[in-house]
Formats: structure tokens, C-alpha cells, sequence
């Protein structure tokens, strides 16, 4: 049997892609290509590793078996070089960060061009998407991520605390008196941020150790959060977005809080590791670089 360190990473991208044809998308290579290959692994192993047809694609019991044990090893793997790599001072490699697409955009792409400046030799690459599964885990070195995430193999490591506000921009406010208790909103124009397969039209809210939920009227809707602030800035209605995205906006009287003396769920800012494996020498680094970056105080509270 070879021992091609190639097959076990042919395998991962095969298991992870959930398809023949998205593991040759991400490989750049034909969906024939792929399939000629998994045959020819398969063969060597003298194991049926895919269940596919038409209809079905799924790993077998020795699949799964196969995979969880490759990605330990290519974790070790990438252990054991940053290790070395890193007693010379050396960071080397790639590191596969994933984060939400607003917050990537405005905070973490140049917090990952000032890391990369610092270590040059290491590849960065950037995924953003404000839809993150478990599945993710095993795909990426590190997930930011706001809010929580119910995965138990993923370990959260805290980044830098956020808030979120209702909020609408003085025009709208103008017409439309601001609420005094969050049942109040439904008489309200709302506009709602689509996002992680949550339920968007209910906003829960705490005061005292009570809590209320308000199933919302949403009038707007986008997938953007940076829509849906635009829409609240020409006084469309009113958001529930969090404290980085419209502290600017709020600071400049743009927009307005309302219901201040009641509060949202926290939406914490985190970094998402596979706790499954150690931790590599260059998340490490950059968990610790980001996490330096945003303390004392982060930069919406400053």
C-alpha cells in the first residue's frame, strides 16, 4: 500500500466536499479525475471508503474511520514542522482562518495583513461567511465567530466583548415615537439581518432577571449586515445589529438606541478551534496576535 502523505489529503478534501464534484472544484480538477483516484485509493486499501451513487453520498464506517484517523495525523504533521520551524523563530506553512463577513471585512482582513507583515513566510487565507456549521471545523485553523456556536469539539477562546443595540436613525425616530418596553415594537417598522439559520424576527430581551421575546414585524431583510445598517441610516426602521457594526454611526448621531435599559444576548467575539487536536504553533501565534489587538478596550469602545 502507499504510504503517499497526498492520499490523506486527497481523502479530507473528498470527505469534507460532500460530493465528487465539490471535492474537484476545490482540488481544480475534473469530477472524473476524482473519481479515478478514490477507486485507485480504495483498491490499495482493499476497503470501500464512499458510499455513492445518484441519489447518496456518504463515507463508509471505514471512511469515517479513515478520515477521523488522517486528520490527525496531517494535524500532528503540521504540529511537529511548526515545532521545529518555530525554535528558530521561524512561523512557516498556512494558516485557514475563517470569519463573518461584515466583521471580516471592516476588522479582521487587516488585522491578518499586519500579522503577515510580522511573519511573512506564513500563508494566510481568508474565508468569509456568515454561515458556519460544525461541519466548518475541520476545514478551517481557527473560525471568528460571533455569538455562540453548539459544537462541543469546538473550543471558544474569547476575542473581544460586543454588544448588541435596537436602533434607528433620527428621521425614522421622527415619525414613529420610540418604543418604551421592547412589546411595543410591534407596532414598529423592523428590519431584520438573515443570518446562521437563526431566528431573525424574534428578539429576546432581559431586564431584572425577566425576559421578553417579540416576534417582530420585518418590513426589510437582507443577508448583508451592512445593508440592513444602510437601509436603518435612511430611517427604513429599526435594527438590531451589533455594538462594532453601528457604534461608529451611533457616536455620530446617525443612528439612535432605543429600549437602553433593556438588554440583548451578548454576542461575544471568539475564535473557534477544533479542540479535537493540539493547537499549532501558528494559531497560537495569531490567536494571540488578534486577541492582543483588541484589548484593553476594543475599538468600537474607544
Amino acid at each position: 500500500m502507499s504510504n503517499d502523505i497526498t492520499d490523506l489529503r486527497f481523502f479530507m478534501a473528498v470527505a469534507e466536499g460532500g460530493s465528487l464534484a465539490e471535492a474537484a472544484r476545490r482540488m481544480d480538477v475534473t469530477a472524473s479525475a476524482v473519481s479515478q483516484r478514490l477507486r485507485q485509493l480504495e483498491t490499495r486499501l482493499g476497503l470501500h471508503l464512499v458510499h455513492r451513487s445518484t441519489r447518496r453520498f456518504s463515507l463508509t464506517d471505514e471512511g469515517e474511520l479513515f478520515y477521523a484517523g488522517a486528520v490527525g495525523l496531517l494535524a500532528q504533521l503540521d504540529d511537529l514542522i511548526d515545532s521545529v520551524r518555530s525554535r528558530s523563530g521561524e512561523v512557516a506553512g498556512t494558516l485557514h482562518v475563517c470569519g463573518p463577513l461584515g466583521f471580516g471585512r471592516h476588522h479582521l482582513a487587516a488585522a491578518i495583513a499586519d500579522f503577515h507583515a510580522l511573519h511573512p513566510k506564513l500563508m494566510v487565507s481568508l474565508t468569509l461567511s456568515d454561515v458556519i456549521s460544525a461541519a466548518d471545523a475541520s476545514r478551517f485553523d481557527m473560525i471568528v465567530h460571533i455569538g455562540n456556536l453548539a459544537d462541543s469539539s469546538m473550543v471558544a477562546y474569547p476575542i473581544a466583548p460586543n454588544a448588541r443595540f435596537v436602533c434607528g436613525a433620527p428621521d425614522y425616530l421622527a415619525r414613529h415615537p420610540a418604543p418604551r418596553k421592547p412589546q411595543e415594537l410591534v407596532t414598529h417598522d423592523c428590519i431584520a439581518l438573515r443570518e446562521n439559520q437563526e431566528d431573525v424576527t424574534l428578539w429576546r430581551f432581559r431586564k431584572n432577571g425577566g425576559e421578553v421575546s417579540v416576534r417582530v414585524p420585518s418590513i426589510l431583510s437582507s443577508n448583508d449586515g451592512d445593508v440592513v445598517r444602510q437601509w436603518a441610516l435612511r430611517g427604513k426602521g429599526l435594527i438590531m445589529r451589533s455594538e462594532w457594526d453601528v457604534a461608529e454611526s451611533l457616536a455620530a448621531g446617525r443612528l439612535v438606541r432605543v429600549l437602553e435599559d433593556w438588554h440583548l444576548p451578548e454576542a461575544g467575539i471568539v475564535a473557534l478551534v477544533d479542540g479535537r487536536h493540539g493547537m499549532s504553533a501558528r494559531v497560537k501565534l495569531f490567536l494571540s496576535f488578534v486577541q492582543a489587538r483588541f484589548k484593553p478596550v476594543p475599538p468600537w469602545r474607544r
